[in-house]
């Protein structure tokens, strides 16, 4: 091998180590996760929630009279969904959330809630992705600009909380999505601390439940289960 040929092969095998690391720095940004879920009921609640449960700590008690009427959801609030690939779960983040929680402790029956979400405000933290997610290929924010979720009933809560304890209890409803609405139930936890209600719940749609696509390729697989989560804080 003459002194030229050698030194095409080596530039060549530079070329491909080049274009290789730069496809995959591309994979990289387009495909991970760049977002990390805020959780809305601190460690803290959590704690405090251990504590009750144990008879350790005593706690000021919250009574449906403090707690009964409409309470809005604030600004921190977001909504999340989390797709599972086959090298990590991406999430998806969502700020811009309204929507209200009538709270009736003494007549579970009576409470409602309903939140909506602007659809064109998904964040993955990858604009050419985000922008993917918003096509007609998926959620089609042009002709359906928002999502929303409307309860029907609620399951588990005490007519009277303690101040900073974590209550469990289910939320079932419908979510409706692309204009599409399907019956959904969310396993959720609330916490009354500081004169705000925060309300974490999560539920299991898929791709096929609202007419999308699993988004396959040669290079990842993907789960069919989207996970929602809601992390809100609600004042009134």
């Amino acid at each position: 091998m003459n002194k030229k040929t050698r030194n095409w092969i080596v530039a060549g095998a530079a070329a491909v180590i080049l274009v290789g690391a730069g496809g995959y720095a591309y994979m990289d940004d387009y495909l991970g996760n760049r977002v990390e879920i805020t959780e809305a009921i601190p460690a803290s609640g959590s704690a405090a929630n251990a504590s009750a449960n144990e008879g350790n700590v005593e706690q000021a008690t919250v009574g449906a009279e403090q707690l009964n009427g409409v309470w809005n959801i604030a600004e921190e609030s977001k909504v999340y969904f989390s797709v599972t690939t086959s090298r990590e779960t991406v999430n998806f983040e969502n700020a811009a959330v309204g929507g209200s929680w009538t709270i009736q402790l003494d007549q579970p029956e009576k409470m409602k809630a309903e939140g909506t979400l602007e659809m064109s405000e998904v964040n993955s933290g990858n604009a050419q992705r985000d922008g993917h997610i918003q096509s007609a290929d998926y959620f089609n924010v042009a002709q359906f600009p928002q999502a929303a979720f409307t309860a029907a009933s609620f399951e588990g809560l005490p007519e009277a909380w303690e101040e900073g304890a974590v209550y469990d209890f289910r939320m079932a409803g419908t979510l409706s999505v692309k204009g599409i609405d399907k019956e959904a139930t969310f396993d959720g936890q609330a916490l009354y601390q500081n004169n705000q209600v925060r309300l974490s719940g999560t539920t299991t749609v898929t791709f096929a439940d609202f007419e999308m696509q699993n988004p396959h390729s040669v290079v990842l697989e993907t789960e069919n289960d989207i996970a929602v989560r809601l992390e809100l804080v609600l004042e009134k």
